[in-house]
């Protein structure tokens, strides 16, 4: 009997990279359980498929792929999740790793080094891309990431941040409480709880705190 191959979910809003990826993970030697084109997506599809990998795009619709990323590592304790990303800043490398994410790899090596990420996770290892500095590695291993909890209060919970890229994408209350599956009430609560927190007057300002702090992409 032929030896299962590992499976790997592949999370990306464009269908041009999800069938690179596709074909490069293929070639390596493991199987593409499925394919997600939002964040929400492919949390749902983590959950039904329990993939042995996820990997992740950083930037997608509806959910981005950090908050993506904390949901199946909630939902699929089994999975590995690696991050897929043409972000190198610090800012994004330490939010990813707060969310115990399993490894980190750019775009620009994907030809290069997805395969070899991949298996390296699956051998219970992180995988960082050859573009992030021993620098920001070690500034991480020193605030005790990826899973350190932020000691900043004033920050959006997940619940918030999943508002905050919801209505800065322009969806309506009633379209963010119908994605979330809560009450019209529940998410004018959070919306106000969200612009007091932030200190923001107008969704103008919602958009760029989101920009800013790389929720949506601008």
């Amino acid at each position: 009997m032929a030896k299962k191959k590992p499976t790997v979910l592949i999370a990306d809003d464009h269908e041009i990279v999800r069938a690179g990826v596709r074909n490069l993970i293929e070639s390596g030697g493991y199987a593409c359980c499925g394919e997600a084109s939002n964040g929400r997506e492919a949390v749902k599809m983590a959950e039904e498929l329990q993939p042995d990998v996820a990997i992740l795009d950083v930037t997608m619709p509806e959910l981005n792929g950090i908050e993506a990323a904390k949901q199946v590592l909630k939902l699929c304790p089994n999975t590995k999740v690696l991050v897929f990303t043409v972000h190198d800043a610090e800012q994004v490398v330490v939010q990813i790793f707060r969310t115990g994410a399993h490894g980190y790899i750019l775009k620009s090596d994907a030809g290069r080094q997805l395969v070899d990420a991949v298996k390296c996770v699956l051998g219970g290892k992180h995988y960082f891309s050859s573009q992030v500095s021993e620098v920001i590695f070690d500034s991480m291993r020193e605030i005790g990431l990826p899973h350190a909890p932020s000691k900043d209060e004033d920050k959006p919970t997940t619940r918030e941040r999943e508002i905050i890229q919801l209505l800065a994408e322009g969806s309506s209350n009633k379209d963010v409480a119908d994605k979330l599956g809560i009450s019209v009430k529940t998410v004018e609560t959070h919306r106000a709880a969200i612009m007091r927190k932030l200190g923001l007057h107008s969704i103008g300002e919602l958009v760029r705190y989101a920009i800013r702090n790389h929720i949506i992409e601008a």
